[in-house]
């Protein structure tokens, strides 16, 4: 199959959205425009790696905004490094680039262009035959310990599925699962080390859960309908992540850092990331419209925190994510939690 067919089967050979219109229309707020645009001008201002500087690029892509998602990827590939990683600024783990994998491959098979079709080609080299790995195949989250991080979720799993490698998305995401899913809290924990006597993150980090979330339900949205019963099971594993989180929700729709506990401080990202995911999940019709309330709840907390430059306050901020600021994640979130809620009437 034409990876160009792939991608249009998987929903991701779109139109533009006709974002602020959509919004303005179905919910009466005048002021989406501004806010979407202000949301990615902060973004695009913001220092960034390789992670940050992916999601980003799919949050244009989830936008309709292509313009944007080729000059991003442009910009990932001038940071590229041999092995194949690209936007590679300052050292992250392993599968880190990964999170734009998806829009720089759009990019390439929008544009024609042949540098970006072979970066991101390498891209997706990399996660597949080199990449550092457990036994078992598992992609490692660092390169200086076997760790499996529950961020990986929405890593190499949305990239493989749209590419195509349905079967390797799978293995990933029941290879994290593995490691780092509490069926009792239906929430998942932050690190697993394989490493013999290696001290696990065991706490439910809000972001985490938030990527995995957001992750599984971008690899539901690239699996095709003869493959009904991975479809089934993901979204089974969705849901039950957002009941975990739903269950430690705050009155006032946001969550703990920590999921599970109320020392921590109070951050507005995970609002977003489940928002986008359960929005996803109405509009594929593989989570149930219950969830919309839920989601609807978050979304205006989330609103509520943005400033008047566009940046989402009080997530769990850049660059160590131990307190309350700013991230590019989360004006990426922002954008993507408005473009998955401006599809459902």
């Amino acid at each position: 199959m034409q990876r160009r067919e792939l991608f249009r089967q998987a929903g991701l050979v779109t139109a533009s959205l006709g974002l602020p219109i959509a919004l303005q229309q179905r919910d009466g707020s005048k002021d989406v425009p501004e806010r979407i645009k202000k949301a990615a001008l902060a973004g695009l201002a913001m220092e960034r790696r390789d992670w940050e500087q992916g999601i980003l690029a799919q949050a244009f892509l989830e936008a309709g905004e292509d313009e944007n998602v080729i000059r991003l990827t442009k910009a990932a590939i001038v940071q590229r490094v041999p092995d194949g990683r690209l936007a590679v600024v300052v050292e992250g783990g392993p599968t880190d680039p990964a999170m734009g994998g998806v829009a720089y491959w759009y990019a390439g098979q929008i544009t024609g262009d042949l540098e970006i079709q072979q970066a991101a080609s390498g891209l997706l080299a990399w996660i597949l035959h080199k990449a550092p790995r457990a036994a078992d195949g598992t992609l490692y989250h660092v390169f200086d310990h076997p760790q499996v991080w529950s961020d990986g979720f929405n890593g190499a799993p949305p990239f493989l599925a749209a590419t195509g490698h349905y079967d390797e998305a799978l293995r990933q995401i029941d290879g994290f699962r593995k490691r780092l899913w509490d069926s009792q809290k239906k929430l998942l924990a932050h690190i697993w080390d394989d490493a013999p006597g290696a001290k696990n993150r065991k706490e439910f980090w809000g972001g985490g859960n938030g990527w995995a979330a957001a992750g599984l339900a971008r690899v539901i949205r690239s699996h095709p309908a003869d493959r009904q019963d991975d479809r089934q099971r993901l979204a089974t594993f969705v849901a039950d992540i957002v009941d975990g989180c739903l269950a430690f929700q705050r009155p006032d729709g946001l969550f703990h850092d920590v999921i599970d506990r109320s020392d921590t401080f109070v951050e507005v990202n995970l609002a977003q990331m489940l928002s986008f995911a359960i929005y996803t999940g109405i509009t594929g019709g593989w989570l149930a419209q219950s969830y919309r309330a839920a989601a609807d709840r978050m979304r205006n907390a989330a609103r509520a925190k943005m400033d008047s430059f566009g940046y989402v306050q009080n997530v769990c901020g850049a660059p160590n994510f131990d307190r309350q600021g700013t991230s590019t994640e989360a004006q990426a979130f922002a954008i993507m939690m408005e473009a998955a809620g401006s599809k459902l009437t």
